[in-house]
């Protein structure tokens, strides 16, 4: 049985979004804590761990999918999620239509999540309020279709030094149910454990940090 890593991440955030999802009536808190033999070891809400089989009903309207040895697909309101080892929150909103996701620190303090850029596969990244552009690695930007040697060349100082960049204007970046559109972006030839959210991405919402959680909410 894997054992959780214990990586705290936004709403729908160890969660890969395949798609936006229906806005809930109220929060649901699933931490996923084991995956084995084709189940997954859930704490729904604070109550006890649970194993759910492929195909149970977690909650009212989030169902479990498949599982893997990486990872459980899990359904809400018809809408594919992918979580990962890790606590997730999935956040409901009830104000009005106001978008937001909520990041909660790790044991490091750092704030992670999961993103889609341009409609693409699911990306890792970590909030970056230092860095003046959302960064992506050449594998990352190669996988997700970015010709990133058509941008322009650039250079960037870094805790190794002094490297060279490629600054390319990306269509899109969901975090959640936030959506911005054409948001700048820095490609390296390094390799980065993640991606980097940064203020490019950050300066056009709202954030409020209390404690060792983060709320972003698109701005009007």
């Amino acid at each position: 049985m894997s054992k959780a890593k214990h990586f705290s991440i936004l709403s729908l955030a160890a969660i890969f979004a395949f798609g936006s999802y229906a806005p809930l009536c109220s929060a649901t808190d699933i931490d996923l804590v084991a995956l084995s033999n084709g189940k997954a070891m859930l704490i729904i809400d604070g109550k006890p761990p649970k194993n759910y089989a492929e195909g149970a009903v977690i909650n009212g309207n989030i169902k479990l999918l498949t599982v893997d040895r990486n990872h459980a697909v899990i359904e809400v309101d018809g809408k594919k999620q992918l979580l990962q080892l890790g606590r997730t929150l999935l956040q409901g909103s009830n104000d009005g239509g106001n978008k937001k996701v909520i990041l909660q620190a790790n044991e490091l303090g750092h704030f992670l999540t999961t993103g889609q850029i341009n409609g693409g596969s699911s990306l890792r990244m970590m909030v970056d309020t230092g860095a003046t552009f959302l960064s992506l690695s050449a594998n990352d930007a190669q996988r997700l279709g970015i010709d990133y040697k058509k941008g322009v060349l650039s250079r960037s100082s870094t805790a190794n030094g002094v490297i060279q960049t490629y600054r390319v204007k990306l269509d899109s970046v969901k975090i959640g149910d936030i959506e911005i559109l054409q948001v700048e972006a820095s490609v390296q030839e390094n390799e980065l454990p993640f991606a980097l959210l940064g203020m490019s991405f950050l300066n056009r919402v709202t954030m409020v940090r209390e404690g060792q959680q983060m709320t972003l909410s698109k701005k009007n």
